[in-house]
């Protein structure tokens, strides 16, 4: 097991259960790559694949929870498990709440993350009982939305979205910032107070799948810190506003010191998390498409420990300028976005500066 501190991520958005003296360590779980949408963002590609079957998904989730249950044994640790839950779409599994209900049953949290188009008040009930909260995207006003989406999306969305607060359960709306959408945000967490969804989250576009052309849509640093600067420093009435995005953790960039040389936050990408395709294929991110091992084949607790990509990303002395930065250890940069950039110029370097950063860039 690598150094412990690594499996600890500063998250701006806070831990899944809100007790910092908790590590965070989460499963990102693509059920299908299958989609009921094409949207022009997304950074999936869509491709079909021989999905896990709920046999397959049983032991792999009994032998990630074991794996946790044996960090805080062995160590004396207390983590905050989760499991996000997504695709493609997840609902176009048709044991989505078998899985559900398995995932519960293990003790982890477990989050769905989902186009909101296919819930009916019939599945927002059912999933009351088998999710800790579900995340909704959308990604600004009705023309925005579907601009990007499709037409007929945003309606959609807001109609599951409608029947996941009436039932009672918690729902967060989630929006990609780019170029099309920057100048609308607060729009968004409007609406996102109209439907009564307890909070509004924002990432970043990364330019692969079918994000590679939009590439022309990613903002300019500066722009990703003035619109980082006005969702969170303001106050809304109530409604959480947050990201997970590392970059954000320090708009006022005149407080930090030197954070050290072992990660304790940021990118949780080889520090608190790990993404699982649909195929069993598995890598450090969900939008990071490196494959590190494949849970038919590989123990997931050896790949934590010894793959190559992962120990790249725990080195600061790997990085190009990003470990230079005093804010390396609680940052680190999105290495997703670093490395799409990186493709778009014919690179593979996960370990480049990402361009997005308000701090490298001045």
């Amino acid at each position: 097991m690598p150094e412990v501190k690594e499996l600890k991520k500063l998250d701006v958005a806070g831990s899944a259960t809100g007790d910092k003296t908790k590590r965070e360590f989460f499963l990102q779980w693509h059920l299908t790559e299958r989609c009921n949408m094409a949207c022009s963002h997304c950074y999936q590609s869509g491709e079909s694949c021989l999905e896990m079957d709920i046999s397959a998904i049983r032991e792999t989730a009994n032998e990630v929870s074991e794996m946790v249950e044996d960090w805080e044994q062995r160590y004396s640790l207390s983590f905050a498990p989760s499991f996000n839950i997504t695709g493609g779409e997840p609902f176009l599994r048709q044991d989505l709440f078998e899985i559900l209900d398995l995932l519960r049953s293990l003790g982890w949290e477990t989050y769905l993350l989902t186009n909101g188009t296919l819930i009916d008040s019939e599945r927002a009930r059912r999933l009351k009982d088998l999710a800790d909260g579900v995340q909704v995207s959308i990604e600004g006003s009705e023309g925005i939305h579907d601009s990007i989406r499709g037409r007929g999306a945003f309606q959609a969305a807001a109609r599951g979205v409608n029947h996941l607060v009436e039932a009672g359960v918690r729902v967060s709306l989630n929006a990609t910032i780019s170029c099309l959408n920057v100048e609308h945000l607060t729009d968004l967490v409007t609406l996102g107070s109209n439907l009564g969804v307890e909070r509004v989250g924002f990432s970043r576009l990364v330019p692969r799948g079918r994000g590679k052309q939009m590439r022309d849509a990613v903002l300019p640093a500066n722009s990703v810190k003035a619109a980082y600067a006005s969702l969170l420093g303001a106050d809304h009435k109530g409604l959480k506003v947050s990201t997970g995005d590392p970059i954000a953790s320090f708009i006022d960039d005149s407080t930090w010191e030197d954070s050290g040389d072992v990660p304790i936050g940021g990118c949780a990408a080889g520090v608190s998390g790990l993404t699982l395709l649909a195929d069993g294929t598995l890598t450090p991110c969900r939008r990071l498409p490196i494959p590190i091992g494949n849970v038919r084949n590989d123990s997931i607790r050896q790949v934590w420990v010894e793959s190559p990509v992962l120990n790249d990303l725990r080195d600061r002395k790997k990085y190009n300028r990003c470990g230079g930065c005093r804010h390396w250890a609680i940052c680190r940069g999105c290495r997703a976005i670093a490395y799409a950039w990186q493709a778009a110029n014919g690179r593979e370097d996960y370990l480049a500066d990402d361009p997005q950063c308000f701090v490298t860039s001045q």
